[in-house]
């Protein structure tokens, strides 16, 4: 008897055990065909980037030290930094590029016991492009300006046996100085740009500012105001100008001409990179015939994954510029160049493609 009631107890719960598997199979039999039949979730697309950004900065350093050298030379230490910042912006048919690039550096030695200034440059573009019907060629907008951190000099020395530092400051002849000077430049023309490693801009309607805030500089930047004058010159109103000489010097002068601007962007291989760019500017007001040329040029050598060997130049012609020095007092008009060669830690920062 026992037996029989064990055996339909067990038939029961096997019954129980099989009616609720098939309910939960049921079950999930329709869950899955209700998520089947569920519209899919739209997943929102990205939304478009217009901008391209990156800052490049590279930091150099030297040091010399000398004992008991019989060639000769004095300890030094020198220190420079650069940095090439880019924005730009491209959607339908407006293009808008933007570059600042600073540049300063200096040296010590001990055979002047003040500090060089060796490098010194703030130098901002802006250039808004708008299509044409032509391929490759952009109504533009181009605005530049370019100006420096602080003073720069001609570092003479002393006419005094065992000289102080305070006597080695005071030979010094001041050369420039912030907004001293300063171009400002906007042009309306046209844009080529026949390959993406080369642009030049043309634009024959340039106005712009040259800008030399001390009046101790303004001589030799051209800021003359007017002839020699026969009769006494009265003092100026306040920040009109300043007297040196019997001619009177203004703080800025307007200029109107045609600019073409060309810029080349090579890059040879992941390891080497030029940049070069040319600037040429006829002011119709005066001389038109005289361009004025800033041509400069930088080459990037990637040595390792952080460091880099740079060489640059740079080359200026300006008929209004004069340079002075103990043989020219009231200065001379000539070509002038530079070039320096710097090994340094170099990081760049892009955003994203």
């Amino acid at each position: 008897m026992k037996r029989r009631i064990f055996l339909s107890l067990a038939l029961l719960a096997g019954i129980g055990t099989a009616l609720a598997a098939q309910d939960a199979q049921t079950a999930a039999a329709e869950a899955a065909a209700a998520l089947a039949a569920a519209p899919e979730a739209e997943v929102p697309a990205p939304k478009p980037s217009y901008w391209d950004k990156s800052v490049k900065t590279n930091i150099t350093f030297a040091q010399t030290s000398l004992k008991n050298w019989a060639a000769g030379g004095f300890d030094n230490i020198s220190l420079a930094a650069y940095v090439d910042a880019n924005a730009n912006y491209a959607k339908d048919k407006l293009k808008w590029t933007n570059r600042l690039q600073l540049d300063y550096g200096f040296l010590y030695s001990d055979d002047k016991p003040i500090m060089q200034k060796v490098k010194d440059q703030i130098y901002f573009q802006s250039n808004g492009a708008l299509d044409t019907p032509v391929k490759n060629l952009f109504y533009s907008a181009d605005f530049s300006f370019k100006t420096q951190f602080g003073n720069n000099y001609n570092y003479g020395t002393p006419a005094v046996a065992d000289p102080t530092r305070q006597d080695w400051k005071d030979a010094r002849v001041l050369k420039s100085g912030l907004f001293a000077p300063a171009y400002v430049t906007l042009g309306l023309g046209i844009k080529w740009t026949p390959k993406p490693w080369f642009t030049a801009n043309f634009a024959p309607l340039t106005g712009g500012f040259v800008i030399v805030d001390d009046p101790l500089l303004r001589k030799g930047y051209g800021m003359e105001l007017h002839s020699r004058f026969q009769d006494a010159i009265p003092d100026p109103a306040p920040g009109a100008g300043s007297i040196e000489e019997g001619h009177l010097y203004r703080s800025s002068r307007f200029e109107l001409g045609a600019q073409l601007k060309a810029d080349a962007k090579v890059k040879i291989n992941d390891n080497f990179e030029i940049n070069s760019q040319l600037v040429l500017f006829s002011n119709y007001l005066k001389n038109p015939q005289n361009l004025r040329v800033n041509w400069d040029n930088r080459l990037f050598w990637k040595l390792a994954k952080y460091f880099t060997a740079t060489f640059s130049t740079s080359m200026i012609y300006d008929d209004t510029i004069r340079i002075t020095n103990e043989d020219h007092a009231n200065g001379y008009r000539t070509v002038q160049y530079k070039h320096v060669f710097e090994f340094g830690f170099t990081y760049t920062i892009a955003s994203k493609k």
